[in-house]
């Protein structure tokens, strides 16, 4: 049973009891992340993220790690485009030193400017970092190719010009604007009941003031284009796809069958075309991720040069396949029963079914039972699914980026994308 709280200052609670648990999994979720940060502050929620690990009024950053260790527990963060998340894992008799963790951190770190000059060198190795991950690489360039000049195409981390012109006053203004009371969801479960939040939530955020007013800008729609980026790498990393759907969308789960069917498993199609078929890859996967006004929907390879045609060929195959036939009875059945099993396995992890409620709640989406999506899973057809593979991944809509080491074989970069 959820049960729900909300403090004078618009601060929202939203808890799951879950008694014989032996653990509670508690979160901060902010409403904010790379899509609200503008292009001159790029990356600063990310770097929010990591200052507030640094130190507090009541605590240092190794008094901080010293507190959670000394219970056994977990705790950690991170940023998405469009909202930022510090969560802790505790056992059960240990809630109160969760939420007074968390709360020191989100409410009363001190930002001290040697800790932040420190802590850009720390960010500019993670990008970095980054960026001797093609794979990972890829997804950006992709996303910024679909949402092309919208903020939800920027990267999380930043760029490096701009994370070197972080200061304090610039995280102050930030968190003035975005960590407001009513932008931010405290979530729980586990062995733990609400009241009990909501007393200990009190008395550390009632004092947050303030509001938040986001606008959220038109997503572009551009054509379809081909972007081939050399980096010399032994891999070329291609990613295939187009727009996808908001979290609202009556097609949501239409969608999660069409990214199981086509690469969500080891069974799925591309999988076994791809790999254990031909031997031409060694990862290949889809992905669909689901933003407030729009998505984005990516099938991923990573393939030497010379099987990049032919990669692409046989991507484009199956999705021509998925659109011109309806899937097998037997086919969708399968994964079915894949997507139900995640879902409920998923839910034996108290710190999954936080982020459940949260992002629910954080998002203004209908809270529905493990039942009722079980349901919603039963209820996608075959029909639907070839109707998607249409209206979402049709050859128009298709946008292809690659990166791999393309210098010195002009014939890949002089194509469009039709020609492939």
């Amino acid at each position: 049973m959820y049960q729900r709280a909300t403090l004078a200052n618009g601060l929202r609670i939203i808890c799951e009891p879950i008694p014989h648990m032996n653990s509670v999994a508690l979160g901060v979720w902010v409403g904010t992340g790379s899509r609200y940060e503008g292009p001159e502050y790029n990356g600063i929620s990310h770097f929010i993220e990591h200052m507030l690990f640094k130190g507090t009024h009541e605590r240092t950053a190794r008094q901080i790690a010293e507190a959670i260790d000394a219970v056994g527990g977990q705790l950690n963060a991170f940023t998405t485009k469009e909202y930022t998340c510090f969560y802790a894992k505790v056992l059960s008799q240990h809630f109160t030193l969760g939420i007074d963790l968390l709360s020191d951190m989100v409410t009363n770190s001190v930002f001290d400017s040697s800790e932040i000059e420190k802590e850009k060198q720390v960010v500019l190795e993670e990008i970095k970092s980054f960026e001797d991950s093609p794979d990972e690489v890829i997804q950006d360039l992709f996303a910024a190719a679909v949402l092309k000049g919208h903020p939800l195409g920027w990267t999380i981390l930043g760029l490096p010009e701009m994370v070197r012109r972080f200061n304090k006053q610039v995280i102050l203004d930030y968190l003035t604007q975005h960590y407001t009371p009513d932008n931010i969801v405290f979530a729980a479960a586990g062995n733990v009941q609400i009241d009990q939040i909501v007393t200990e939530i009190e008395k550390r955020f009632s004092g947050l003031q303030g509001s938040m007013q986001q606008t959220l800008p038109m997503v572009p729609e551009p054509e379809p284009d081909l972007l081939l980026k050399s980096k010399a790498i032994e891999q070329v990393h291609l990613c295939i796809g187009a727009r996808g759907v908001c979290r609202k969308s009556p097609d949501k789960y239409g969608v999660f069958m069409l990214d199981s069917l086509l690469g969500g498993s080891v069974s799925s199609r591309l999988f076994q075309q791809l790999r254990e078929e031909r031997g031409l890859v060694y990862v290949t996967g889809s992905n669909h991720s689901s933003y407030k006004d729009t998505g984005v929907f990516s099938i991923y390879a990573g393939t030497r040069l010379k099987n990049f045609e032919e990669v692409v060929s046989l991507i484009k195959k199956e999705l021509n396949l998925l659109i011109r036939e309806t899937v097998p009875e037997e086919e969708l059945n399968r994964n079915k029963e894949q997507l139900k099993g995640n879902l409920l396995l998923s839910l034996d992890s108290t710190s999954n079914r936080m982020s459940r409620l949260a992002k629910t709640e954080l998002f203004g989406d209908q809270l529905f039972t493990p039942e009722e999506i079980v349901a919603k899973i039963d209820a996608v057809t075959s029909s639907e699914v070839q109707r998607l593979a249409g209206q979402l991944l049709g050859d128009e809509k298709q946008f292809l980026t690659a990166l791999g080491p393309f210098k010195g074989h002009s014939k890949y970069l002089r194509r469009s994308y039709h020609e492939y």
